[in-house]
């Protein structure tokens, strides 16, 4: 099922799953905060402005049909571009902090499912001028690559083409049966066996959710990242965020040796149906290792294993074969995945625009990206790129973190210590005009 027309269509499997994550202490959505420079950008604009480009992103007019049971995707014919976007101008500029809070205030609100499930509102302004744009899109309507195909369809200012967001390939490579049995029994020892050691976001979460920002350099993170260990982007995130943990950790908790985070994988191409696409591998971040050089080889080494042994790739081809033969038996293990001893949080990471865009003129400085928590596992971090500019988005369960800057403030150290160890130079993060994590 591609984005055609169409009367309406059945949820994947996936997508189902997402929806039924849903609850009274878990909205199904994520967010993309969108820091906006200088520029007159109000609700009418805006909605004119996306209602004239809605035939190159048909999906944002699908809302769900049917029974709870075998929910469906139809086109909704009473769409209205109105009710979705509006905005909201605070007598006195927002500053870090107060943006932070409206953000956190707005997604904690869950998307109306007799509606299509996403919303955009403008907020400002922001000190020194500019707008925030909080766009919230329901996971089971586009994950984070749908998600900037989306904003390139309906947000960005229409200029050069950019090239296409870089995604994993489907599942076509072949094995003989004794180096597919290898990798199996590897993959089940990876994926599957939890951790002996309780994580300090193994707790009951409640309505109430924090959020962070942080910011770095794309170009030099990269550059330090290969120099330092041929380690790529992906592997500086969790370097980084292995770093900023430990900080965390000695700030809050003590030392923990290690924490395990699972890594979405996303399996898109430009012929997959519609809905999500993703698989995953799970990665043990080194805590105890204090030296940041140090730590992006060890990341660099473990996700190196995850690849070469197509663990993502397996994962997803595993679960489709064992939900066709026994649906019972792939809910069990989606179950024992998602316990918190089998991953402590989540950490993302989708390539936005590679360079600069604008919305209705005014120059998007950054995109922070802002992923829910769950049941047990108290924190969740996304990252995203525009141009040059790679931004952190943290989202926590306020009742477990109450303390959520310490981090984001560590992610940017660490971000400038290993740029500095890379000798790619020194001013590696970038604070947004009011997005900083401190």
């Amino acid at each position: 099922m591609g984005d055609s027309v169409w009367m309406t269509a059945p949820l994947t499997a996936e997508d189902r799953a997402i929806l039924e994550l849903e609850g009274p202490t878990v909205v199904g959505h994520t967010c993309k905060v969108i820091t906006l420079g200088t520029g007159a950008i109000t609700a009418a604009a805006l909605q004119a402005a996306v209602s004239r480009r809605l035939a190159g992103a048909p999906r944002l007019t699908w809302r769900l049909s049917g029974p709870p049971t075998e929910p469906e995707w139809c086109v909704d014919p009473a769409f209205d571009v109105q009710e979705h976007i509006s905005e909201t101008r605070s007598p006195a500029e927002l500053d870090s902090v107060a943006l932070r809070a409206e953000v956190a205030r707005l997604f904690e609100q869950h998307l109306d499912r007799r509606r299509p499930l996403w919303r955009m509102d403008l907020l400002g302004p922001l000190v020194g001028g500019g707008t925030a744009l909080v766009w919230r899109l329901h996971h089971a309507l586009a994950d984070g690559t749908t998600a900037m195909r989306l904003a390139r369809s309906v947000l960005w200012d229409i200029g050069p083409a950019q090239p296409a967001a870089r995604t994993s390939p489907p599942v076509t490579h072949a094995a003989d049966d004794v180096r597919r049995r290898h990798h199996l029994a590897g993959l089940i020892e990876r994926e599957f066996l939890p951790s002996l050691r309780r994580s300090p976001f193994d707790l009951p979460i409640g309505p109430d959710r924090q959020i962070a920002f942080a910011q770095t350099s794309l170009s030099r993170l990269r550059t330090a990242a290969r120099s330092l260990a041929g380690a790529t982007v992906n592997d500086a995130v969790l370097a980084v965020l292995a770093g900023a943990l430990r900080t965390w950790m000695l700030h809050r908790h003590g030392p923990i040796r290690r924490v395990r985070v699972k890594v979405p994988v996303s399996l898109q191409n430009e012929s997959a149906p519609a809905g999500n696409h993703d698989s995953f591998f799970c990665v043990g971040l080194p805590l105890d290792v204090p030296e940041p050089v140090a730590r992006l080889r060890a990341v660099r080494r473990e996700t190196a294993l995850r690849k070469s042994s197509h663990d993502a790739e397996e994962m997803a081809e595993l679960l489709d074969k064992l939900g066709r033969a026994s649906p019972r038996l792939r809910r069990w293990c989606s179950e024992l995945q998602a316990a918190p001893r089998a991953f402590a949080l989540t950490v993302s990471n989708v390539p936005g625009p590679r360079q600069d865009v604008s919305v209705l003129g005014a120059e998007v400085e950054a995109i922070h990206s802002i992923a829910e928590v769950g049941e047990r596992h108290a924190l969740r971090v996304a990252v995203v790129s525009v141009a040059d500019r790679l931004c952190f988005g943290l989202c926590g369960d306020r009742g477990v973190i109450a303390d959520l800057d310490v981090l984001a403030a560590a992610i940017d150290d660490e971000a400038v210590a290993l740029v500095a160890a890379g000798g790619t130079g020194t001013g590696a993060t970038r604070q947004g005009r009011a997005g900083g994590g401190r």
